[in-house]
């Protein structure tokens, strides 16, 4: 996959199972205003996060779940799941760890474990970062959908055959 073939990047990118201790990582990654307002995602109340986590996430064996580990600390999350008939992903990292290619490595690791195609992803339009990421990764604009008020770009990664 070539967007997990990064050069001159110096931190060890892996990807893990995710532990109970993560989610904290998480649910405080969830509600930091930078992510929130790049992503235009609503961030949820911890007990209902907590609930969504361990019970839609981690306890649905359709679901594809990875935390992503920096040198051996816990960076954010991977996930792959089934709506209305499409496999889509989705992913959270601590913004310490933008900018520095750790996205691109883990959704390229992420990648190798995950091959449902076609996948779907559908970040808000105004987070040129995400839709980059993807883009690197292979993923091509399919259209555009709304969640609310806000517009988000559909993006699509198909059979390298279909291609």
């Amino acid at each position: 996959m070539p967007c997990g073939r990064v050069v001159a990047m110096s931190d060890e990118v892996q990807l893990r199972d995710v532990e109970e201790a993560d989610l904290e990582l998480f649910y405080a990654q969830e509600h930091d205003p930078e992510a929130t307002r790049r992503s235009r995602f609503v961030p949820r109340e911890r007990d209902y996060f907590m609930n969504h986590w361990r019970t839609r996430i981690l306890g649905d064996p359709t679901v594809f779940v990875q935390t992503v580990t920096v040198d051996g600390v816990a960076a954010g999350n991977i996930v792959a799941w089934w709506e209305e008939g499409r496999r889509f992903i989705g992913y959270w990292f601590g913004r310490e760890f933008w900018g520095r290619g750790v996205g691109t490595r883990a959704l390229g690791l992420f990648l190798e474990r995950e091959k449902t195609r076609p996948l779907f992803a559908d970040p808000f339009s105004g987070n040129a970062g995400s839709v980059r990421l993807l883009e690197r990764c292979g993923f091509r604009p399919s259209g555009t959908v709304m969640h609310g008020q806000d517009e988000h770009i559909m993006l699509v990664l198909s059979d390298a055959e279909s291609d």
